[in-house]
């Protein structure tokens, strides 16, 4: 029989992690966190799990899967949000702004940085074949990305129907996506009133026994005071959250007027943050259609090295609009033509703006409200429908990716044969031998330098 009272008394960690946390110490850490938080959304998640649940004890096992949780039911990129929740619940408001921001400001500096060598230098030889063997890749996480999304939501003949209904849309039809995300909405919904067993996804996020000890936050730690629902604080903060976005759009508006380019980009990426269900490659369908192919801010191959820009960047994956919005800003520099990096750099920082104020506003105004129905077929179902649809659209994304890496200049042009390996070897260690996304960019970077000084 082992005394339970002396082994608890031999953990200082867990009794250390019991003592308030200071915002300080708080704002280290999460400064911390987003200069490392590389592996997209599931290792971005991994690395919170380790440090506050298993390592510091900041929050129980529980208490931090219940936050997972509907943070996924939102739009949004779920690691910042998540990161923003555990950052309100501990330290009040300002604990969450820390929190998200700090999420995301490292990957902007760094993503405008990069965006700049990459307009700036994108010619020369060394740049243009790390490139060249960067976007097969990217194809091949994409499809990655579809079958690891795929495998975890088509559970039934249901989910895989809207998955190739989706695809057909998108494909053959050319659906706007925001459509496509409501049809699956409205669908959900309906299938979780009258088919509920065919829109309850099993495993994921779901409970779990695993405990570390006492933690700061735990099980059947209260619900702090500022996290309780008020119909008070609510309405304050979604007139905050309202003037946060009408006072940068109206003088945006007043400065360049509605058709400007900075106006535009604003109301654009306020709309795709909106459409963010499913993680970032479900949004990227929706800002191609956007930036590509409607604003023409940028080429598509420009958008495929955009997101193997975002895909070695810390943060997250949906940071790929801050490329989007500086080569946009750059190529049509609002501030005359000696100032491009002052446009681009502008643009970007905007458009991280207007992206990422919903999911804040989520997190601070909802957050108490949306906890409240967890777990509620009402509104997990919907979610199920989407995720669904979004396996399609992926797939639409990998293959257009595909046609413009093996056939640059078209189907008229050549079957680019280099790059197809090189998009076989990546699919292959990321399948076959699990290799990690940054590990296999590099590789292939190298192998594309390797083939485009061959060539010159």
């Amino acid at each position: 029989m082992v005394d339970t009272t002396s082994a608890v008394s031999e953990q200082p960690p867990s009794q250390a992690a019991q003592q308030p946390i200071g915002l300080f110490e708080a704002f280290l850490f999460w400064l911390k966190l987003g200069f490392i938080s590389f592996g997209g959304p599931a290792g971005q998640i991994s690395i919170m799990h380790q440090e506050l649940v298993e390592r510091r004890r900041w929050i129980s096992e529980k208490r931090f899967l219940h936050a997972l949780n509907y943070c996924m039911l939102l739009p949004g990129p779920e690691a910042q949000q998540l990161a923003t929740y555990i950052g309100w619940l501990m330290h009040r408001s300002w604990g969450g702004v820390i929190a998200g921001a700090l999420f995301v400001l490292p990957s902007l500096f760094i993503l405008i940085a990069l965006s700049w060598v990459y307009v700036a230098f994108g010619e020369v030889p060394v740049v243009a074949g790390i490139f060249y063997g960067i976007k097969p890749a990217v194809t091949a996480i994409v499809v990655h990305a579809a079958h690891r999304i795929g495998s975890r939501a088509l559970k039934n003949g249901w989910l895989w129907a809207m998955a190739a209904a989706s695809f057909v849309a998108i494909f053959a039809l050319n659906a706007p996506f925001p459509l496509i995300v409501l049809v699956a909405a409205i669908i959900g919904y309906l299938g979780g009133r009258f088919a509920p067993s065919k829109f309850v996804i099993g495993g994921g996020h779901g409970a779990t026994k695993n405990s570390y000890g006492p933690a700061l936050i735990d099980d059947n730690t209260p619900t702090p005071e500022h996290a309780r629902f008020s119909w008070g604080h609510l309405l304050r903060l979604l007139l905050v959250g309202a003037a946060l976005w009408v006072l940068p759009m109206g003088l945006l508006t007043l400065s360049f007027g509605w058709d400007g380019t900075l106006t535009q980009m604003s109301w654009f990426f306020t709309k795709a943050a909106l459409m963010t269900f499913g993680g970032a490659y479900a949004v990227l369908p929706y800002v191609y259609q956007g930036a590509v192919g409607h604003y023409g801010w940028l080429t598509p191959t420009q958008m495929i090295d955009g997101l193997a820009l975002g895909e070695t960047t810390p943060g997250p994956l949906i940071m790929v609009v801050a490329f989007v919005g500086f080569v946009g800003g750059y190529v049509h520099p609002m501030f005359g033509a000696e100032h491009p990096f002052l446009a681009g750099a502008i643009a970007a920082s905007l458009v991280t703006w207007f992206t990422f104020l919903p999911s804040f506003i989520f997190i601070l105004a909802g957050g108490p409200l949306v906890e409240s129905t967890h777990n509620e077929m009402k509104f997990t179902a919907p979610l199920t429908g989407i995720t669904a649809a979004v396996v399609g659209v992926i797939l639409n994304l990998a293959l257009f990716f595909g046609y413009h890496v093996l056939w640059p200049k078209g189907f008229a042009g050549t079957f680019d044969w280099p790059s197809a390996l090189i998009a076989i070897a990546a699919a292959i260690a990321l399948f076959r031998f699990k290799r990690g996304v940054i590990q296999v960019l590099l590789a292939c970077a190298l192998a594309g330098l390797a083939v485009h000084m061959l060539r010159i």
